[in-house]
């Protein structure tokens, strides 16, 4: 039997590993006494090396990355022989770029920083001390939008919200900030401090400045809790207090993860005169409103802001709803749902440059107060506040607003809806609805502000309205009209307020009710068949007659609506009339004449004028005619009055308007018309 040597089993890599050792065993000894001695003589560098030979490379380098002076003037100091490495550096220098002058942006006396070492490996800083001693810091922006705290050295900017590592002992020591924005009309100088010592009454983190804004005064107060052992797990809290003018705004909230200040919460309340005024501290666009009181949730997450649960106030408005901002793109973009459950209507007219009614128990402004007494003096209706356009032009908007009820003396008004879109300076009011008692007035509103002059157009329908509630006129307990009402308006203009653009206003306004009934004193008195309407009013006589079709349509150019068709035609009488509304001086001219329809034994021919401004006009009769028949002005100025009438025979010539033939052609011109079979 053949012999066959032993199996043996294979090596395995722990004994291969001894097996080279054992074999390089005086290698190994030259490598590992050479590496100690580099180690050892590392060590001995790192704690005897004076870094003070290091500041002027490491100015250069961060100023050539900063692309301004940054400059190490004072000692460098680093302790690295450490889990806990430490660094203190003397007297830092921070430049301004040129466009912002010579001097520093930035000076600090001494910058202390602690971090480990251990998280640094996986990329992690985690900083156990930040102590900064006497920081001086001037911060500028220009009229151009140009920020001298912009390092981005021409390169495209980086719109993160700053966020600082997590910091366990946070200290400054008599800081001082200088901040001035000539955009925003904005200056303040605060100093900050948070000097807290183990053992010590800790008072927490304290801004407090003092400055102006628009050239009212500027107070802002913000303040935190310890910022010693400080957990980054831990929310840290905060309140604010911001006075500007006689706006008001306070919040307390917190920081989910500290110091991250690209996320925050807090609840908040503001008040002010004017929402408009928070555009300087905010950098958001916002309408001229009434004073406002409203309170609510603000939060970030990065670049989103958003306010949930607004409520409150704006003027004698109640507000309620939701808001955000986006701000990471090419302009910020607000999003909003609104609602009122009771909108006081004349709050709108400071959305337009105007003011609120003045009348007792109104809510106003000091300004307002000024405009309104201005506009009723000058018998105006029309605001020329001048639009802010850059505003318009530097965000972006989609906004829902709805009301439940409207409170509006003058107008039969339920309730209202609108959408409001805005995009690179044009902004659409599409759908915008007012709902009447029955009816509605439906449409769109535009505002181009993307040249230098904005435009503004609107285009709105009158649809199944009623008269007699749109003109609810009372006499004697009766009222003289009803019927159907509808029409449409179609207007554009250019101009950089609500009246420049209705001073050049081009288009046309119709008005068309086919059909309804007169107080028959009325109808004859607009024949001007003084024995018979005089009488009836007197009587306070309540019959009505037929009126068979009302139409009036106006051609608008730069800012004067003529009236081509006005047309009044009732069973007795037809009135015929033209005349204009200047919108420039907000005045208008109007003469009607009526022409009865059978023999009348006493007939004045004179015709109705009415003449004045828009919020006052009167109403009168051509002078020279009714003079030379006896004072007939005087007459219908006092209904009571009895005067020498002289008789005419009028034969009654005129004939029935041909309600069908203008109610077509008011439907060709666009009016949402509905026809009924005359009387």
């Amino acid at each position: 039997m053949p012999f066959e040597p032993p199996i043996q089993a294979p090596q395995t890599f722990p004994n291969r590993l001894r097996d080279w050792a054992r074999r390089h065993r005086r290698g190994l000894a030259w490598t590992g006494g050479t590496l100690a001695v580099v180690v050892g003589a590392f060590v001995l560098f790192l704690a005897f090396f004076d870094w003070n030979y290091l500041r002027g490379p490491i100015s250069r380098f961060a100023s050539m990355k900063a692309g301004r002076e940054i400059a190490i003037l004072g000692d460098l100091d680093v302790d690295a022989l450490t889990f806990t490495p430490s660094a203190t550096v003397r007297k830092i220098r921070i430049g301004n770029p040129a466009w912002a002058g010579k001097a520093p942006m930035a000076e600090i006396e001494k910058l202390e920083v602690q971090v480990k070492a251990l998280p640094l490996l996986y990329g992690r800083v985690v900083l156990l001390r930040l102590e900064i001693d006497k920081p001086k810091v001037a911060l500028v922006r220009d009229r151009q939008g140009r920020s001298n705290w912009d390092f981005s050295n021409g390169k495209q900017k980086n719109k993160e919200p700053f966020k600082m590592p997590p910091v366990r002992r946070f200290v400054i020591d008599d800081g001082r900030l200088k901040y001035s924005d000539a955009k925003r009309r904005l200056s303040l100088d605060a100093t900050i401090n948070a000097t807290e010592r183990l053992g010590a009454a800790n008072q927490g983190f304290a801004m407090a400045g003092r400055g102006s804004i628009n050239g009212e005064p500027f107070v802002l107060d913000l303040a935190g809790g310890p910022l010693v052992n400080v957990d980054p797990d831990k929310a840290y809290p905060f309140t604010a207090e911001v006075r500007a003018g006689a706006t008001r705004i306070t919040a307390k909230g917190a920081i989910p993860k500290p110091f991250d200040l690209g996320r925050f919460h807090a609840d908040f309340t503001a008040r002010g005169p004017d929402l408009a005024d928070l555009y300087d501290l905010i950098g958001v666009p916002l309408p001229n409103t009434p004073p406002y009181r409203l309170a609510g949730k603000l939060s970030r997450e990065v670049k989103l802001w958003k306010i949930g649960g607004l409520g409150g106030k704006v003027g004698d408005s109640d507000m309620a709803g939701d808001l955000s901002v986006d701000t990471g793109g090419e302009r910020p973009f607000l999003r909003g749902d609104l609602r009122s459950k009771l909108l006081d209507f004349d709050d709108l007219a400071a959305v337009f440059g105007g003011a609120p009614s003045a009348a007792p128990g109104e809510t106003l402004s000091d300004d307002q107060k000024v405009v309104a007494r201005r506009m009723i003096a000058q018998q105006r209706l029309l605001p020329d506040a001048t639009l802010k356009v850059d505003r318009i032009r530097a965000m972006d908007a989609d906004v829902k607003y709805r009301a439940a009820s409207i409170r509006a003396p003058h107008l039969p008004l339920r309730s209202a809806s609108v959408r409001v879109k805005l995009n690179d300076g044009l902004l659409i009011a599409d759908p915008l609805r007012f709902d009447l008692p029955q009816g509605n007035i439906a449409g769109q509103v535009r505002l181009d502000a993307r040249k230098d002059i904005p435009v503004s157009s609107i285009d709105v329908r009158l649809s199944n309205a009623r008269l007699e509630q749109l003109l609810p006129i009372k006499t004697g307990g009766g009222t003289p009209l009803t019927g159907s009402l509808v029409g449409r308006v179609k207007l554009t203009g250019a101009g950089a307020s609500v009246h420049q653009a209705a001073a050049n206003a081009n288009g046309e306004v119709l008005a068309v009710a086919p059909g309804g009934e007169i107080r028959e004193a009325f109808a004859e008195l607009l024949g001007i068949n003084v024995t018979k309407g005089l009488g009836l009013l007197l009587a306070k006589d309540q019959s009505k007659v037929g009126m068979r079709c009302a139409v009036a349509h106006f051609q608008a150019k730069d800012g004067v609506l003529t009236a081509n068709h006005i047309v009044f035609d009732t069973e007795p009488v037809l009135g015929t009339g033209r005349g204009t509304i200047n919108l420039r001086t907000e005045k208008i001219d109007f003469r009607i004449v009526g022409q009865a329809k059978e023999p009348r034994l006493i007939r004045v021919m004179a015709p109705i004028t009415i003449k004045g401004p828009i919020k006052g006009p009167k109403i009168g009769v051509e002078a020279g005619t009714a003079v030379a028949q006896g004072g007939i002005a005087a007459l219908l100025t006092a209904v009571t009055a009895v005067a020498v009438i002289l008789p005419f025979i009028d034969l009654g010539l005129a004939k029935d308007a041909s309600c069908g033939a203008l109610i077509a052609e008011s439907g060709r011109q666009g009016a949402p018309v509905r026809t009924v079979k005359p009387r």
